[in-house]
């Protein structure tokens, strides 16, 4: 067993189990390094180099579990949709806003057979005790990109004005994204992950009463699924805000929570049987002095004392600004000092 898997199955350690969302990537010059040779796409597919990418913050940042290293929209690909992933983000080829119609999509399970490889591959060389984390977007979150085809301002303008205008034909694409979210995310259970986060990463472009009545169903299938296969799931709702207080029944076993919400608050709204992971805002690693991340870090060993059911993390992912120094810091220090 592990600090994490134990933690999330409700027996906590000494200290909070710490790893970070995006923690494979560009805050860490091994992986830089790696990006002198070769395109995400690359890393991504090739089972060797993913799970070298996968277990690099295990060495380099010292984290209590490894998540997997892929991109929430490899399921639009195995929709037929292409997608390029250039270094200023992903981009779609012919995103659903730029179509005649909303197209009925079909789903090739066959496509994501080399993520599986990737999954076997860590499994075979990741350190003993250290659990792996899959993940999928959550329906909503990838029909964004898919109908936006890029994720240039974050609103998703277009993707929201169709949603609003085709309510019930945006339902209908929003299952089969959901169908195929549960034939990846069971597959990954099928490989022996340890548990599974599901990456709602827009549920604040949506009123909380819409997000509740059309796009909330379909996260509770899919973690309903998973759940199925014996593997805990973390959900991230990131900006549901006061919607929280609504979400009790989703089936998962933790809800990550932004830093917009604070961890007391969360603890709250959320019912008692629900685990709290977050919430550190990432910004405070691109800080000048670590000695400014420490009051923040200071909120979380405090909420820890009280809170034995929680999982440091972030209140959403590192992004490249973000330095390697202040990350390995925040964590080090979280792993001295919430005891």
């Amino acid at each position: 067993m592990s600090l994490f898997v134990d933690t999330i199955a409700g027996n906590h350690g000494e200290r909070p189990p710490v790893w970070f969302m995006r923690q494979a990537g560009r805050v860490l010059p091994p992986y830089r390094k790696l990006r002198e040779r070769y395109s995400f796409q690359q890393l991504m597919s090739d089972p060797k180099l993913a799970a070298e990418v996968t277990l690099q913050p295990v060495s380099e940042l010292g984290v209590d579990a490894a998540i997997l290293f892929s991109d929430i929209l490899v399921v639009p690909q195995a929709l037929g949709l292409q997608v390029d992933f250039p270094d200023k983000g992903p981009v779609f080829a012919n995103p659903i806003c730029k179509q005649s119609s909303i197209p009925n999509l079909r789903f090739d399970p066959a496509k994501l057979h080399y993520v599986y490889d990737v999954i076997e591959e860590i499994n075979k060389t990741k350190p003993e005790g250290i659990p792996l984390i899959g993940f999928c977007g959550a329906p909503f979150t990838t029909y964004l990109f898919m109908a936006q085809g890029t994720s240039a301002n974050h609103q998703f303008n277009d993707a929201i004005k169709l949603f609003y205008n085709n309510r019930k034909q945006i339902g209908k694409l929003l299952e089969q994204i959901t169908d195929a979210s549960i034939d990846y995310a069971v597959n990954q259970a099928n490989h022996e992950i340890a548990a599974f986060q599901v990456f709602e990463t827009y549920a604040h472009l949506l009123p909380v009463e819409i997000y509740l009545s059309d796009i909330y169903p379909h996260v509770k299938r899919l973690i309903t699924a998973v759940k199925q296969k014996g593997v805990p799931v973390i959900y991230f709702p990131k900006g549901l805000g006061v919607g929280l207080k609504f979400i009790g029944d989703c089936g998962a076993d933790f809800v990550s929570i932004d830093w917009q919400v604070p961890l007391d608050v969360a603890r709250e709204l959320l019912p008692k049987h629900i685990g709290i992971q977050g919430n550190l805002d990432p910004r405070f690693l691109s800080v000048d002095k670590t000695e400014v991340i420490v009051p923040e870090l200071e909120k979380i060993r405090k909420f820890w004392d009280s809170n034995k059911r929680f999982i440091c993390n972030l209140g959403h992912g590192i992004s490249p600004e973000n330095s390697f120094e202040n990350t390995k810091f925040a964590i080090d220090w979280i792993k001295s000092n919430c005891k």
